[in-house]
């Protein structure tokens, strides 16, 4: 059998830091997750690891509370379903988070009023308080449900 004494070429490249994406290109992220009481935590802890790579650590404390309020409802209202799960989508475009949660409950998400003693049903409310826009819509693709989504201005 015949030996080579050949030199291999590398072929991989090593960068000592990542590529970056082209600039103007929006940023996203998908996050799915159980509609377990462990959801809210996981996707806080998440966007704690997303945003300061996109360099927006200034929106986190903002976002971790919209996060937080937004995927709880979710969980509350899909845990009675068969198909208990929640998706989180991070966007970032212009400078603007924009953060949806989807979930596979049918109907709109409600605010009401609450009392001074009461320690729940303020969530809506908050995101309303922290984003400079937000809302929701049917989910598009034929499944039941709908996305509830908050903006966040730089």
């Amino acid at each position: 059998m015949a030996s080579s004494t050949a030199i291999r070429s590398h072929t991989v490249r090593h960068r000592s830091r990542s590529p970056r994406l082209p600039s103007g290109l929006p940023s996203r992220a998908v996050l799915d997750l159980g509609a377990l009481p462990t959801a809210p935590g996981r996707a806080r802890a998440w966007i704690r690891q997303v945003l300061p790579e996109w360099k927006v650590a200034g929106l986190l404390e903002a976002a971790e509370l919209v996060v937080s309020e937004l995927v709880t409802n979710a969980m509350h209202v899909s845990r009675r379903l068969d198909r208990a799960s929640i998706r989180l989508i991070l966007a970032l475009e212009h400078g603007e988070l924009t953060i949806l949660v989807r979930d596979y409950c049918p109907g709109s998400p409600q605010t009401r009023d609450v009392g001074d003693e009461e320690e729940s049903g303020r969530g809506l409310f908050l995101v309303e308080a922290m984003s400079s826009r937000f809302g929701w819509y049917p989910s598009g693709d034929g499944a039941p449900g709908k996305v509830v989504w908050a903006a966040l201005a730089q």
